[in-house]
């Protein structure tokens, strides 16, 4: 990976940037703000969800962050890729309980093990 290449991030929306108690539906503070803040230092964010294309696009707009995502996709039901997917370089998954700390730096440093 070039070190001056942006980082691309997949961002879900459901236990990641909203948690919904029945009806309700509560913003998760310490994730949207991570998410800025990586903004803010150039990464590239795409909102993707389950939910579908609009889900995804109408969650980021509720919470006042639609414009941080250069896009919006449904999550995938098949993915056709000759590597299994914990084979790909360059590719971490990182829960939300634990990336509210992490800059650009730490995500690029981690790419490197």
């Amino acid at each position: 990976m070039n070190s001056t290449s942006p980082l691309i991030f997949f961002v879900d929306v459901d236990d990641t940037f909203v948690r919904s108690y029945g009806s309700k539906r509560i913003p998760i503070p310490a994730t949207i703000e991570h998410l800025k803040n990586l903004n803010t230092q150039g990464a590239i964010l795409y909102c993707w969800s389950s939910g579908g294309t609009e889900y995804a696009r109408n969650s980021a707009a509720e919470f006042g962050i639609e414009s941080i995502f250069t896009g919006f996709l449904p999550k995938p039901n098949v993915m056709i890729d000759d590597l299994h997917i914990n084979e790909w370089r360059n590719l971490i998954q990182v829960h939300p309980n634990s990336c509210v700390s992490k800059t650009m730096n730490d995500y690029k440093e981690e790419l490197k093990k």
